[in-house]
């Protein structure tokens, strides 16, 4: 027992790094999981103090739990034998499959990501490009939304800022959860996104196993009450105006609430811009036979670098206004009870009407409307009516002090012609001022005066 045994040293330093390994993977490791989420709970108690919708547990699980829970659910393990069934494979290459899809789907929150880094990054983003405005049809509404019921925001889809520009402006109230497409599965983009609590959703997936796995967890966080964002349109406006809702995620919520169960409040969203960042691929991709929007990542760096020069060279000017106005929140409960026999499709096209009447007026799109509506007419007269409109709106008379910069940004950008103090459709971007146009919330009252507030929500009404 005390002879000396000879190793060489190359197993000896093998057997040291076993040894290693060994001790903190069962002693090390774990104690110091424990330390830093016992920091973590905590950190996320005082933050739940200050925020209007406490960030709820099923959002802190950890993510291979979560993917346990959710492979292991009834209507999934379901789904499963129908799909081996229906594909003459064995269960358990149809469970490996449900595994996949889990893994795709769920997130991995990270409360210090979220609201240490991505908050930030939001701010800033949203104040470099825009000068932004939040309003409220009825703020005391939203104040007044049960705390235990789960809120749902749902918003027209503009710009790909719509992510940055909510996340920023519901910082006080919660970490939202949103459904992200395809888009964003690239790395390392993906696991940003996921450590923000978004969970990716295949748009145009023909496989029934994975919508089942999608609605499980759809209807997991709903009955958890996370707060989460969608955009029924699905995809981004092509033409500026508001587009028909999809009602996947949708039917997911209703089919997975329950009359006497947690109640679900949506809150329509509404976002305008006086300049969309990728309005001239939107129009392109209008123009398409696919319609698709299609931004390539060398475009995307170029644009950027651009940005950046302006402002290195003292060049850069902001986009103007972007404006977010939070419409009449709508009880799920309280709607059920006044639904017809078809309670998914009255329900999406009364968000998109509320979300259509709540869409706020910007000077750009204005403008745009104005000058398409009277072919030529004064600068001076666009002015005084825009700001007319925008006040009805009650805007400030600092709000009014951005109508002379979005002109002058539509003659730039050859939206416009100016001469002679008038201003007429300019010939060379026609699309563009067409699709500004269309996002404006202008029709005609009774009377004949323009008056914001009349808008076609493209969800059949």
């Amino acid at each position: 027992m005390t002879q000396t045994v000879e190793l060489p040293i190359w197993l000896f330093v093998l057997i040291v790094v076993f040894a290693a390994v060994t001790f903190a993977s069962h002693f090390l490791f774990p104690s110091v999981r424990w330390f830093f989420r016992r920091r973590l709970e905590r950190a996320v108690e005082r933050l739940n103090q200050r925020l209007q919708r406490p960030i709820q547990p099923f959002k802190l699980a950890e993510r291979h739990d979560m993917i346990q829970r959710l492979i292991y659910d009834p209507q999934v393990g379901q789904a499963v034998q129908y799909h081996a069934e229906e594909h003459g494979i064995p269960e358990a290459v149809a469970f490996e499959q449900a595994r996949r899809y889990a893994r795709e789907i769920v997130p991995s929150f990270s409360a210090f990501m979220y609201f240490s880094f991505a908050i930030r990054l939001a701010r800033w983003l949203s104040n470099a490009f825009y000068d932004v405005r939040l309003s409220h049809e009825d703020e005391a509404a939203l104040k007044e939304i049960d705390p235990k019921a789960t809120v749902v925001f749902v918003m027209n889809h503009r710009s790909n800022m719509d992510y940055v520009l909510v996340t920023y402006l519901a910082a006080q109230q919660s970490a939202l959860s949103y459904a992200v497409g395809e888009w964003a599965r690239v790395w390392p983009l993906s696991r940003l996104i996921r450590a923000m609590g978004a969970y990716f959703i295949r748009r145009k997936s023909g496989s029934e196993l994975y919508r089942q796995v999608l609605a499980s967890y759809v209807r997991l966080a709903t009955n958890a009450g996370v707060t989460q964002a969608m955009f029924p349109e699905g995809g981004l406006s092509l033409t500026g105006s508001l587009g028909r809702p999809k009602l996947g995620l949708l039917k997911y919520i209703i089919d997975g609430t329950s009359p006497d169960g947690r109640d679900v409040v949506f809150v329509p969203v509404a976002l305008n811009y006086d300049r969309v960042l990728e309005d001239t691929i939107l129009t392109a991709a209008a123009l398409g036979s696919e319609r698709r929007f299609r931004a390539r990542i060398g475009v995307i760096t170029r644009w950027s670098l651009k940005q950046i020069w302006r402002r290195v060279i003292g060049r850069y000017k902001r986009f103007g206004l972007a404006s977010v106005r939070y419409g009449l929140p709508i009880s799920l409960q309280e709607f059920r009870e006044q639904a017809g026999p078809d309670l998914m499709t009255d329900l999406a096209r009364e968000l998109m009407r509320r979300i259509g009447r709540a869409i706020p007026l910007v000077p750009a799109p204005a403008a745009c409307w104005l000058v398409r509506e009277n072919g030529t007419i004064s600068e001076s007269d666009v002015q005084s009516r825009i700001a007319e409109l925008m006040r009805r709106e009650g805007a400030t008379d600092e709000d009014l002090k951005a109508i002379p910069p979005a002109i002058e940004q539509l003659v730039e950008r050859r939206m416009l012609s100016r001469n002679n103090g008038m201003l007429s459709p300019s010939v060379e971007r026609l699309d563009l001022m067409k699709y500004y146009a269309a996002s404006a919330p202008i029709g005609e009252d009774p009377d004949g005066s323009a008056s914001a507030k009349e808008i076609s929500a493209a969800a059949g009404s």
